[in-house]
């Protein structure tokens, strides 16, 4: 089992990269980045500070502060004040953010159409339970090694 994991986890990276580069290419048909199209689509739902954002995506605050400059000096998106703190304050979409967030999008549906050709809603769903449930026990894992070591 352990050797197809490791296979397992390979394969991930692989796809992982294929995503990306995919993602690159359907941001850059409307001139943006995966990095900004992520920041723009997880600011869509509700504006957020910029920390909670970096939070949502997994990734450093300091490069989602430097992408979010950049959609404000763009006009794609602005800073709202924050009720909760004033010091830090809520990274919204703008009128052109939200469209070309629709265009990305709408040009992400076409490609998931064609990249999901021959497999099935239940293939895909279990795939998708599967790598929540890998996610889940390595969460798990790393916690309780990271405990042991900050008990050693």
């Amino acid at each position: 089992m352990a050797e197809e994991l490791a296979l397992l986890v390979a394969d991930i990276y692989e796809a992982a990269g294929a995503l990306r580069r995919a993602g690159e290419a359907l941001a850059g048909a409307e001139g943006q980045t995966q990095a900004r199209w992520q920041l723009m689509s997880v600011v869509s739902e509700e504006p957020l500070s910029v920390a909670r954002a970096a939070r949502r995506l997994g990734v450093a605050r300091q490069g989602v502060q430097r992408i979010a400059n950049e959609l404000v000096r763009d006009g794609l998106a602005q800073f709202r004040d924050n009720p909760d703190h004033r010091t830090s304050s809520l990274l919204a979409l703008t009128g052109a953010g939200q469209r070309v967030l629709n265009a990305i999008t709408a040009r992400a549906a076409a490609a998931h159409q064609a990249m999901g050709e021959g497999m099935t809603e239940y293939d895909l769903a279990a795939v998708r339970a599967l790598l929540r449930r890998l996610t889940r026990q390595t969460d798990a894992w790393t916690d309780a090694a990271s405990a042991h070591e900050d008990d050693a």
